[in-house]
C-alpha cells in the first residue's frame, strides 16, 4: 500500500492512494467530507469491522465520487485484478485534524494519557 499526501493548505488536503491487487487500507474512519477520483482498478471490497457484510464496489477509472463522513470502522480491500489508484480531496474541520484516522489514532486522541 502506499498512501502520500500530495497537497496540505489549512482545511484541504489531497492524498494518493495505491493498493496493489490483494492489499488492503488499515482500518479507520471517515470523519469528513471528501471527493475521490479512481485513477485506476477494477474492484474492491468495503470489509466492516462490526461483522457486517462486505460490500463489493465494482469501479473504473474517471470515476468521481463526493463521499459524506462516517464513523463506522471499516477497510478497503483491492480483490480486483487491477492496480487500485485514487485521489482523494479532503474537507477537513480543522488545518491538524487527521483524515482518516485508524483505530489506534481514535483510542489515542480519546484517551491521551492512557487513563482508563
Amino acid at each position: 500500500m502506499m498512501d502520500e499526501t500530495l497537497f496540505h493548505q489549512g482545511t484541504t488536503v489531497v492524498r494518493r492512494l495505491r493498493l496493489a491487487p490483494g492489499e488492503a487500507m488499515p482500518w479507520h474512519r471517515d470523519p469528513f467530507q471528501r471527493v475521490a477520483v479512481v485513477l485506476g482498478g477494477d474492484c474492491l471490497s468495503i470489509e466492516y469491522r462490526d461483522g457486517c457484510e462486505s460490500l463489493r464496489v465494482e469501479i473504473a477509472p474517471g470515476q468521481v465520487e463526493w463521499e459524506e463522513p462516517s464513523a463506522r470502522v471499516h477497510r478497503a480491500v483491492n480483490v480486483g485484478k487491477q492496480p487500485y489508484e485514487q485521489v482523494t480531496v479532503f474537507l477537513l474541520d480543522r488545518p491538524d485534524a487527521v483524515a482518516q484516522p485508524t483505530e489506534e489514532q481514535v483510542s489515542s486522541l480519546s484517551n491521551p494519557r492512557g487513563a482508563l
